[in-house]
């Protein structure tokens, strides 16, 4: 599997794009059409929203309307193993920053799409409406089970590995 990261917004959100067996998966179009547009190289087939912040979500409207995809979330997704095409992933709930957070991994590549649960050093903020300490301290929890050689995107900054976060995160401790 491919993976293109593009910064798109205000916010500096980190938007996705999986290329697999000539197939594209958009992860959080945040922003910026045309910009995302120009990394599909394949046929566009799904876009997964990790949770609905509106620095993750501002170019979906736009994106559906045009490429007629469907799109999978905490609503559409289920907890486990779940299938888009060429693309096998699991969903992970991991609600803190937000209610409907959504963790993707996928086991083959031992990559996850943290969304904006985990960050390089940190966690998101769960001062913010639907967030929640005690579900994030569960979340991290939960995600410590993974395998420590997985390689973790966040929803905005640098790719980090989930040992380093469980080794250096103050809020893994």
């Amino acid at each position: 599997m491919n993976i293109k990261k593009i910064v798109v917004g205000p916010l500096q959100t980190n938007c996705y794009v999986l290329e697999q067996n000539n197939q594209s998966l958009i992860i959080d179009p945040g922003d910026e059409v045309k910009k995302i547009e120009q990394n599909l190289k394949y046929p566009l087939i799904g876009i997964v929203i990790t949770h609905y912040h509106n620095d993750h979500i501002g170019a979906l409207e736009e994106l559906v309307q045009k490429y007629k995809v469907t799109v999978y979330d905490v609503n559409n997704l289920v907890e486990g193993i779940n299938n888009i095409e060429n693309f096998t992933f699991e969903m992970i709930k991991t609600p803190g920053h937000k209610e409907d957070l959504i963790t993707v991994y996928f086991k083959n590549e031992k990559v996850m799409f943290s969304g904006d649960f985990l960050f390089k050093g940190t966690v998101g903020r769960t001062d913010l409406d639907g967030g929640n300490v005690l579900e994030m301290q569960k979340s991290i929890e939960k995600i410590k089970k993974y395998p420590k050689d997985t390689k973790v995107f966040p929803g905005h900054g640098d790719f980090t590995m989930l040992k380093d976060e469980i080794k250096n995160n103050p809020f893994f401790k």
